[in-house]
């Protein structure tokens, strides 16, 4: 889709509800009726607003492919130029420190937890050789039933790694995009072309991706889940050559073929709505981060610090019995002595509070805050908002994510045998242990599913029950794994 930042409309014209709200409840564990009108009301809504966008598509289908080629190959040069000015010196273009991309992973949460989600309603079609390009597209955006490849699974980790599991806690415009998906995962017997044309527009290889992906190896930040979609979505064999083929394959024949490619256009449109990328990249606010933070710490330990405890004459809990002296807070700490901007976070007393061997504060900040504050801390007053002069440029940089692995890799091939023969060796008893054990309380509800669906007498039974476990809400479990697994051999 277009790289430009795209303007976002936090309420639609017609839809009352929450868009958080009708989130949560079409990725529930069962989706009712009344949340299944809202989807349907919320998509013809959306759908009004797409079709006020340019129409980025060819205006005759037989166009698409040479347009698909022709803007895969724009993007691979603009990425070039990109590589081009980096290595002659210039900064990062997306993430001015580590914090701000950590920020970013944070606020697209909502869309990338629901990876995938659009195909669901496909599923009931496993029958129809035409829809199994798009069928099998589902299944590699869920691992085909493998934890390591499942999107949703590696994208939860990337939050839990570093403390970004606040994401709930969003305005409403982040969760537009992922409430569209899982609109169309309830509704696409409705919507079919539309479907068909969202799917079209997510899966073109876009130039965010790529400096995404470098920037964040870069940062020591692990890329997979992103290097992973730049290439599974290639334009010759991957996802965006079955969204091409699956149009090409499910245009009517008989009926209204022009209206048919409109409605696909309007799915395409909608990847434009909402929050995205680039905007979540520029609206981030260090200083603002920092503060909302304190604010939120406020709520807990306003009452929790002793009268020893006081900063520009003041007691602790005094500061934070009201949020709005936070800002004041942070600048009584400056003068104070306990904060020194412009210097690494260690030179800070405040700091060695919570970040230490013995820090009096140790678990109040999770790591994501903390390294706000260090970025924070580490910032000049005087620069420019949340902006490191020349970050990633002119300072040494840190070992990307991939070195790290590259020397985790080197050490244990020429570091400590008898560890790696003590890890062989344990796993080897946990095998032997475990093959007499039978079924426990970590398996008993995979061994229950596989009861369950032992227990139907036909085919569409078994289908519909592996079909319930693969939905949004559910393939990134044990259960919906196996599920994936089961459903994708059966249709090979």
């Amino acid at each position: 889709m277009s790289n430009l930042v795209r303007t976002f409309k936090p309420q639609a014209k017609n839809f009352d509800e929450s868009i958080k709200q009708l989130y949560f409840s079409l990725a529930a564990d069962k989706v009712g009726g009344a949340a299944r009108d809202q989807a349907k009301e919320y998509l013809q809504d959306q759908l009004s607003q797409a079709r006020t966008l340019r129409n980025e598509l060819p205006e005759r289908l037989s166009d698409l492919a040479p347009w698909m080629h022709e803007r895969a190959a724009a993007v691979g040069e603009e990425y070039r130029q990109y590589l081009s000015v980096r290595k002659g010196g210039a900064p990062r273009r997306f993430f001015t420190n580590r914090s701000h991309a950590l920020h970013f992973l944070q606020a697209v949460a909502p869309t990338k937890l629901v990876d995938g989600a659009w195909l669901y309603g496909l599923l009931p079609r496993w029958k129809d050789l035409d829809y199994l390009p798009l069928i099998r597209t589902y299944l590699e955006e869920l691992g085909d039933g493998i934890a390591e490849k499942n999107h949703v699974v590696l994208y939860k980790k990337l939050l839990t790694t570093h403390g970004c599991e606040q994401w709930r806690d969003l305005d409403e415009e982040h969760f537009i995009q992922g409430a569209i998906q899982l609109c169309l995962a309830h509704e696409a017997d409705q919507f079919l072309p539309e479907v068909i044309g969202y799917n079209l527009g997510y899966e073109q290889l876009p130039l965010h991706l790529l400096i995404t992906a470098y920037e964040l190896n870069e940062l020591g930040i692990d890329p997979y889940y992103f290097t992973l979609h730049i290439t599974i979505d290639n334009a010759a064999t991957g996802h965006a050559h079955k969204a091409l083929a699956s149009l090409q394959q499910l245009q009517p024949l008989v009926g209204d073929a022009e209206l048919f490619y409109r409605r696909v256009a309007d799915g395409y449109r909608l990847n434009d709505l909402g929050a995205n990328t680039m905007s979540v990249i520029r609206s981030f606010d260090l200083e603002k981060e920092v503060i909302d933070v304190f604010r939120e710490k406020s709520m807990v330990g306003k009452n929790m610090h002793s009268d020893y405890c006081r900063v520009g004459g003041r007691t602790v809990n005094d500061w934070l019995s009201d949020a709005e002296q936070i800002p004041a807070f942070l600048k009584a700490l400056e003068d104070a002595g306990w904060i020194v901007r412009g210097e690494p976070a260690e030179h800070s007393r405040f700091w060695r509070l919570i970040q230490g061997e013995h820090a009096e504060m140790f678990g109040v900040f999770n790591e994501y805050e903390q390294q706000l504050l260090r970025d924070w801390i580490a910032l000049p007053v005087s620069s420019e908002k949340g902006r490191i002069p020349d970050a990633g440029a002119t300072a040494s940089r840190a070992p990307s994510f991939r070195m790290q692995q590259r020397q985790v890799a080197a050490a244990k091939r020429s570091g400590d045998s008898k560890r790696v023969q003590y890890i062989g060796t344990a796993r080897s008893i946990f095998r032997k242990t475990h093959e007499h054990e039978g079924v426990d309380d970590f398996t008993s509800e995979l061994r229950l599913f596989e009861q369950k669906l032992s227990s139907l007498n036909s085919e569409d039974a078994v289908m519909r029950t592996l079909i319930n476990m693969m939905s949004p809400a559910h393939h990134h479990t044990k259960v919906g794994l196996m599920a994936t697994r089961m459903f994708s051999k059966l249709i090979a």
